[in-house]
């Protein structure tokens, strides 16, 4: 385990990204530079036990797996048996710390609250990075790794396989490119998720934590609170200090066609709404609706305005008129887009699989986005593997790289943002460029269900509800929008 400081970890991170930029790449070695397709990349894993398996998997079958890092030595157990010769870490820093220089590219695939930081530290020493999805558990750090994307120049891609899948995406980009389904002014999104517990009140029971697992490296930049078996592993996604619930876990599936086919930038404004709403666990289902304003025209359809719902745990729209009566709604996949357009409708499934027209019609469009093959049979990451060994100057971009990623995610954790603040009860008004909500009052206070219970009495439930003390609201919001980490965690500084 590490006693690295993290001071002294950014301070060594800082002097290599220095370095950098005034060592030939040839004396660096081959991270900054062009790679043969022949030769192999050194791939450190962060987070090895849950998707990161499937990830390397998908990336040991043509590259080198140098070192694996994980906080739960139970869990990661098989991928470190399948890579005896790969070093093992409790820590990420010092993983870094010890093995940057012979290090080409990290994937990171651990718990959402902790991608930015592990992430953002790999690419300011110049490392490819593969970050599974949700990017970010945060606004500020989508904007953040967005920007040390474009500073680095560094490979990277999120795990939205769908976006390498078949060809799903591409051809609703393509379809509505084309004008095939007119101007779409609305846009309707489910999932049959979340499949782990969420509505729960916080545990109060301590278990015992296992000597295979760090919790206090788990926890993170988060708050440490006491260990519970109902939090690892795989079920801290419905909570909030370390997951996003059901829209970080399937919206960057579902909604990458409709952020990249209709060109969406920031929301202007936003509302949620759920189930019961508490202050750590993420609700049973939930409705958020993004509003954006009009974009660009492009040569043969215009951009309007367009509402974005978003609906999980059952929820879902209507059926559309003229949709086949039997026919079930929820997608392939577990889930569903609807894009209501003026002259057609187009449905698809999760990944944008198996797109139609509500029409019957079948679009022959031209082709004029680059397809990859056999996403789930490791197409994502062999993708990221080939932009790896390319020359920033003459990459051609992953199907997922963080320029589109980073925006991509700060509207899919916008969805949270609406949802943890709709008992402030309006339609909040977002600033996009600022990062930063325009219609909470400074004196505003918003309270918060603790906890939710019910005991039955003589046959009749007595309801009790715990609520916090007033917060002040922009001060939680401003704390959604940019987490104040625990002592001894740190983002690096946004690029200037």
């Amino acid at each position: 385990m590490s006693n690295i400081s993290r001071r002294s970890f950014l301070q060594k991170g800082t002097a290599a990204a220095a370095a950098l930029t005034i060592v030939p790449s040839a004396v660096l070695g081959k991270t900054h530079g062009h790679i043969a397709p022949t030769d192999k990349l050194n791939i450190a894993g962060v987070g090895i036990g849950g998707m990161g398996n499937a990830n390397l998997k998908n990336m040991e079958t043509t590259e080198n797996i140098v070192a694996l890092c994980d906080i739960d030595w139970k869990y990661s157990k098989p991928v470190f048996d399948r890579h005896p010769q790969a070093k093992k870490y409790w820590d990420y820093r010092k993983m870094y710390d010890e093995m940057g220089k012979s290090i080409d590219a990290v994937l990171v695939a651990t718990a959402d609250h902790t991608h930015a930081m592990i992430t953002a530290d790999a690419m300011t020493l110049g490392k490819h990075v593969y970050t599974q999805k949700p990017l970010t558990h945060s606004v500020y750090e989508s904007r953040l790794l967005t920007n040390l994307a474009k500073k680095y120049d560094v490979a990277t891609q999120m795990g939205n396989q769908g976006s390498s899948l078949a060809e799903g995406v591409d051809l609703i980009c393509e379809w509505i490119w084309n004008g095939e389904i007119g101007e779409v002014t609305k846009v309707e999104c489910a999932t049959n998720r979340p499949i782990w517990p969420q509505g729960l009140n916080a545990p109060e029971k301590v278990d015992k934590i296992p000597s295979t697992l760090n919790w206090d490296l788990f926890t993170g930049p988060a708050k440490l609170r006491p260990f519970n078996k109902t939090y690892h592993p795989w079920n801290w996604r419905g909570w909030w200090d370390y997951g996003t619930g059901a829209l970080g876990d399937m919206a960057c599936h579902i909604l990458h066609p409709v952020f990249k086919g209709l060109n969406l930038g920031y929301p202007t404004r936003v509302q949620g709404s759920s189930t019961l709403l508490l202050q750590d666990c993420a609700p049973n289902a939930q409705h958020v609706k993004l509003v954006f304003p009009a974009r660009d025209n492009m040569p043969k359809v215009a951009m309007p305005e367009v509402e974005v719902h978003w609906y999980d745990g059952g929820m879902m729209p209507d059926r559309p008129e003229g949709f086949p009566q039997g026919k079930e709604l929820m997608g392939e996949g577990g889930g569903l887009c609807i894009f209501h357009g003026t002259k057609d409708t187009l449905i698809c499934g999760c990944y944008g699989v198996n797109p139609w027209l509500l029409s019957g019609r079948k679009p022959n469009v031209p082709q004029t986005l680059r397809r990859v093959k056999d996403a789930m049979k490791g197409g994502h990451e062999q993708d990221w593997i080939r932009a790896c060994k390319e020359s920033a100057g003459s990459r051609v971009q992953t199907k997922s790289n963080f320029l589109e990623a980073g925006p991509f995610n700060e509207m899919v954790v916008m969805g949270v943002l609406a949802v943890r603040l709709q008992r402030l009860n309006k339609e909040l008004l977002w600033d996009g460029p600022n990062m930063r909500f325009t219609n909470i009052d400074p004196n505003e206070t918003i309270k918060i269900i603790k906890k939710d219970t019910f005991e039955v009495i003589d046959g009749d439930p007595k309801f009790k509800t715990e609520w916090t003390d007033p917060i002040n609201a922009q001060e939680f919001a401003a704390g959604l929008i940019k987490h104040n980490y625990r002592e001894g965690w740190k983002l690096v500084d946004m690029p200037r």
